[in-house]
């Protein structure tokens, strides 16, 4: 700043040079509004305010993982969609077999007609497998279980850290599993049937290379109505165990229901939070854009006047 008698020296213009610091601050602060409004961003570089670009940039990395979560909580849906659609045709599949059973157990019925019904029977069986086989989302056959038994455990990563998960068992449900408790052959007909040990019906459990199937015997061994009263209750299990399997799809799609809301919140809340660090208010920078130009005009003009002022010591020299 320029001092009392600097005026009268003509070597150092010191007038002009704090008219020139005063010029290229208001240049700078110039360029630094016109890049926030260029951007949309209050903080460009982490010099601009460091504590606040840390905060940010954490923030972002959070939302990134909650939209990812977002995303994997879409797909974890699409998922237990194709079990349950499935587990609908399967569950379509026993009731079908419960009314043929049923008819089959009325005594008006003969060996003849039972074994029609039973081949159909063992049909729907077939069915349910190539239902189980053909339930496949990207690598995972979701029904065949492991190994074609027991089940499937799914864990979604549902959320931005490590522990949000939410994990699903799908059991499977091929004709093994739905009628069968252990390996081998089961016998599903009545002891006072055609065959006294019950092996009039019969399922066999699945393996790795098998889904299981229903076997009904035929000539003397024939099932009897009481087998097919007997295989009723077995059905009734099967559709039990369905029942069960479809509850535990609905628990596991509510959960992912709630989370994909609570997501989507947290999202809303965390780009709100990164946004009032991060993003220009246009109203406030604007004004002081056009404040700033003031200023560079009148700094500019100052620095003029600041550059003829040594011309005055040309009075002591007339």
């Amino acid at each position: 700043m320029a001092s009392f008698g600097d005026l009268n020296r003509v070597n150092t213009n010191v007038q002009s040079l704090d008219s020139q610091l005063s010029l290229n601050r208001v240049n700078r602060e110039l360029g630094d509004s016109r890049m926030r409004m260029s951007t949309g961003l209050k903080i460009n570089k982490a010099e601009d305010d460091a504590a606040g670009y840390s905060i940010a940039t954490k923030l972002r990395s959070r939302v990134a993982g909650l939209e990812q979560s977002l995303q994997n909580v879409g797909d974890a849906k699409s998922v237990l969609d194709i079990a349950e659609t499935s587990f609908d045709t399967i569950m379509d599949g026993l009731i079908e077999m419960k009314g043929l059973a049923t008819q089959a157990a009325n005594d008006t019925l003969g060996a003849t007609e039972r074994g029609y019904i039973g081949d159909q029977i063992a049909a729907i069986g077939a069915d349910i497998n190539e239902v189980a086989n053909q339930t496949v989302f990207q690598d995972f056959d979701l029904l065949n279980g492991s190994d074609n038994t027991g089940s499937l455990s799914l864990t979604f990563q549902v959320g931005e850290r490590a522990s949000d998960t939410i994990t699903a068992d799908i059991d499977a449900v091929n004709v093994g599993e739905l009628f069968t408790s252990a390996t081998g052959t089961t016998n599903l007909g009545s002891t006072s049937g055609g065959s006294t040990d019950g092996s009039a019906i019969t399922a066999t459990a699945a393996t790795a290379s098998s889904q299981g199937n229903l076997s009904f015997a035929t000539g003397s061994n024939a099932a009897n109505s009481n087998d097919f009263r007997s295989f009723i209750s077995s059905i009734d299990s099967a559709i039990d165990s369905m029942s069960n399997r479809v509850n535990d799809i609905g628990i596991a799609q509510s959960s992912l229901s709630v989370r994909e809301e609570t997501l989507s919140e947290s999202i809303s809340a965390n780009e709100s939070a990164k946004s009032r660090i991060m993003d220009t208010d246009f109203a406030k920078e604007q004004s002081n854009s056009v404040k700033l130009q003031i200023l560079q005009q009148t700094a500019t003009s100052s620095l003029a006047q600041a550059n003829m002022g040594p011309q005055s010591v040309l009075g002591f020299l007339g």
